[in-house]
């Protein structure tokens, strides 16, 4: 795997689920593309093992994955269907239900472990013949310019028409190329685990909001539930230095009980929570997609759809240059993918950072104002269908492969 040219079209450094995503369409295209990351996806794993890090893929999510053939071999693994969420606040009687069913759709998105996402992307990238993968290897230096060139640690250089960095929320590649990002840290550590309830989840999607952060009871096809539960890091580290039984009795107060008590947990993980957003997606011969580009706080789960529609954007964006004989790598062509992209996931920024303001703030004229919002659109069927049919992705510009 590691004898692949010098010059490729595209050079994407990071495979996981939005740079395999985007190196999968690109050599759907005929593009040739060559893949740069610091390991290789895990294989296999126990059958019973959940994977701390999943993700709730939206319908337009479902549709990429679908059309770049990787959604059959993630069902083989596992696909968790949810039909219905439940969100209430926990300072009032604010409380508000969603359900597939009003909009005539089957599931309203599906719980998926990124491990299994990457894996059956990582699958895909190895069956074309126009695909390079690299790894274990890491990105020393970056010289932009006409001809965008990396240089590996190795000392080996590589050259591509375009660079696109999808290495993540601490892109190295957005930092050699010097391009700065604003935000701030959100003083909230969010815990990650897999839990079994004492009741079945009914396959419904949970989030409670509290004052020190959203807690997210995401439902698994065996009947257990992944969680996220963003709080303060005092509190955050407080908990992981719980035993089993001491976690799961403060989970089940700080769930209700909506399930019942909590029976049993498996390992745990925190992970600080921050804001960040670069100040430009491209620079001449380098474009960023995904958490290189930004950051969000995880209460919508809305992180890794909109990297995938940045990639497909951006496939979108290169096709037609490439077909109109255009450099794929030109800014004229980037400012495309730019325009495309930069407000629409400003906008989801802005959104999800005011809820988490707002469900935060204990000022009792917000909390009236928040609960009252949640029970008026709980009762207007028009606002909750908008509200569904945007979360799930159905509504706006699509690129093609999301559609």
């Amino acid at each position: 795997m590691t004898n692949s040219p010098s010059t490729v079209d595209l050079l994407i450094v990071g495979g996981g689920m939005v740079g395999s995503a985007l190196a999968c369409a690109m050599a759907e295209a005929g593009f040739e593309v060559t893949v740069i990351d610091v390991r290789e996806p895990a294989r296999s794993w126990p059958e019973d093992e959940v994977d701390l890090r999943v993700s709730a893929l939206t319908r337009a999510s479902q549709r990429i994955l679908e059309n770049l053939q990787a959604w059959p071999r993630m069902a083989e693994m596992r696909v968790s269907p949810y039909d219905k969420m439940e969100v209430w606040d926990a300072g009032g009687n604010g409380r508000i239900h969603f359900s597939a069913a009003e909009i005539g759709e089957m599931d309203l998105g599906h719980i998926v472990e990124n491990r299994v996402t990457q894996l059956a992307l990582w699958e895909r990238l190895e069956s074309y013949s126009n695909v390079q993968l690299r790894f274990p290897e890491r990105i020393s230096n970056l010289l932009l310019g006409e001809s965008p060139e990396v240089v590996l640690q190795s000392g080996e250089r590589l050259t591509a028409k375009l660079v696109v960095a999808a290495d993540g929320r601490d892109s190295e590649i957005r930092h050699l190329a010097g391009i700065d990002t604003r935000g701030w840290e959100y003083d909230q550590h969010a815990i990650v685990a897999t839990i079994t309830p004492h009741r079945f989840h009914d396959n419904t999607a949970r989030q409670r909001f509290m004052s020190s952060g959203p807690l997210a009871l995401l439902p698994i096809d065996d009947g257990r539930c992944s969680i996220v539960w963003s709080t303060s890091p005092t509190h955050g580290e407080s908990l992981m230095s719980l035993d089993d039984a001491g976690f799961c009795q403060e989970l089940t107060q700080a769930s209700e009980a909506v399930l019942g008590s909590i029976q049993a947990i498996g390992p745990r993980g925190l992970f600080p929570l921050r804001l960040e957003h670069a100040e430009t997606y491209i620079q001449p011969g380098l474009a960023l997609i995904g958490d290189a580009a930004h950051a969000m706080h995880p209460l919508a789960g809305q992180g890794v759809n909109l990297g995938l529609m940045d990639a497909m954007t951006l496939a979108d964006v290169l096709t037609e240059a490439g077909a109109a004989g255009r450099s794929i790598g030109s800014m004229a062509t980037l400012r495309r993918y730019e325009r495309a992209r930069k407000g629409a996931n400003i906008a989801m920024l802005g959104a999800m950072d005011g809820f988490k303001r707002l469900f935060s703030n204990e000022v009792p004229p917000l909390r009236l104002i928040r609960n009252l919002g949640l029970n008026l659109a709980d009762r207007s069927g028009f606002v909750k269908h908008q509200i569904m049919r945007r979360a799930m992705g159905m509504v706006g510009d699509r690129p093609r492969l999301a559609r």
